[in-house]
């Protein structure tokens, strides 16, 4: 399944960073994701974030207010990937 990510963001210098960063970790990690730059103020408030930049996985704040380094983001996504992938169905029956 494919991560949704959003890089939430004015256009400030650090909102640009965090994009930038965010598709290259993508890239490195080869992930089945998508990325999208929201700078729609109201959109972001409605997630609930008062500084920028910010970072959500699949409709979670995973990060405001600040860039990670490279490392810590890889790091981020890895993880995020790794709880979006699906495990094993379970049929329950009579």
């Amino acid at each position: 399944m494919t991560l949704t990510i959003k890089v939430l963001g004015t256009g400030c210098r650090n909102c640009v960073v965090l994009d930038r960063v965010t598709r290259e970790a993508v890239a490195a990690l080869s992930l089945d994701a998508t990325v999208e730059k929201v700078e729609d103020y109201q959109t972001i408030t409605d997630y609930g974030v008062m500084t920028t930049p910010a970072l959500v996985i699949d409709e979670q704040v995973v990060l405001a207010g600040r860039v990670p380094t490279p490392s810590t983001l890889r790091q981020i996504l890895a993880t995020a990937s790794t709880h979006h992938a699906p495990g094993p169905t379970t049929i329950e029956g009579n």
